[in-house]
């Protein structure tokens, strides 16, 4: 059953207008105790997508920690989400001048009224904002064809396999050179790469990025493989504030071995700017 209600006048936390702002709300109950129905719109077959329930656990932090951006968050995925009620738990494990940590924790009930724990994250919070214009690097945005050659769900004859509720919820168009999984002609290179934007329109900021990272088909489809790649474990690091206007993301995987891969992502905004970074472990279905 679900826990009691400790504080009578609970705060609906860092709401905005967007259906993603909406369905990611929580809403604090007391310090550190948030709840929250976790929609059904998010959904990927029938489990709640990773990256929508790290910017849950995310806006939860954001509320928690005196600092308003995420920085560095990983998180353990250990059971698989529902749509439904949930609790989400935080914790401050240190604040500085210009860096705070924290924990969080997701649960639900089982069918039998068992709580269990869904998700557990540890973050690095801190401003964007104050962070300096240097940047030095060798990396550079993902070659593709523009936005409108390329392929979203509502192109092809009948549901993209493997898509779901979340597809509705999304703006996205994969590069074709990596679509052939979806013409039953798999490539056999793991990469996957598309422009992506929130289907009604809300730009990007630091906490969609968390989405963002996890939200194309798996680049085991285009290894040929099928099914569901349930997250193990995933890293986002977040590098600056989008730029208004559809990302870019690129994801690769070079290792699949003993039914696990990894996936290495980067997300770049309209201006060109390398915007977040991720690596997850995700089991894949072999034979």
């Amino acid at each position: 059953m679900p826990e009691a209600a400790s504080a009578p006048s609970p705060t609906r936390a860092l709401i905005g207008d967007s259906e993603f702002d909406r369905d990611t709300a929580v809403t604090r109950r007391e310090p550190g105790v948030y709840d929250i129905d976790l929609s059904a719109g998010w959904t990927i077959i029938s489990a709640v997508n990773g990256g929508y329930l790290l910017a849950v656990l995310g806006r939860a932090l954001a509320d928690t920690l005196p600092h308003p951006d995420p920085f560095s968050v990983t998180a353990h995925y250990l059971t698989a989400s529902r749509p439904g009620p949930a609790v989400v738990r935080t914790e401050t494990v240190r604040t500085g001048r210009t860096l705070s940590t924290g924990q969080a924790s997701l649960f639900q009930y089982d069918d039998e009224g068992n709580k269990v724990e869904r998700i557990r994250v540890l973050a690095s919070y801190g401003d964007l904002a104050t962070l300096p214009d240097d940047v030095r690097t060798t990396a550079a945005p993902p070659a593709m064809p523009p936005l409108e050659q390329c392929f979203g769900p509502e192109d092809g004859p009948a549901p993209v396999e493997g898509s779901s509720a979340i597809a509705d919820r999304l703006m996205l168009k994969l590069d074709p050179a990596t679509l052939g999984w979806a013409l039953g002609a798999p490539s056999g290179k793991g990469e996957m790469r598309a422009w992506l934007g929130l289907a009604d329109g809300r730009d990007a900021d630091p906490l969609s990025l968390l989405l963002a990272v996890d939200a194309l088909p798996p680049t085991a489809f285009e290894l040929g493989l099928k099914g569901w790649v349930p997250t193990v474990e995933l890293t986002v690091h977040v590098r600056h504030r989008p730029a208004p206007g559809p990302l870019r993301v690129s994801i690769t995987t070079r290792n699949l071995a003993g039914g696990f891969l990894e996936e290495d992502a980067e997300v770049w905004d309209s201006a060109d700017r390398l915007v977040a970074q991720s690596r997850q472990l995700a089991r894949v279905r072999l034979g």
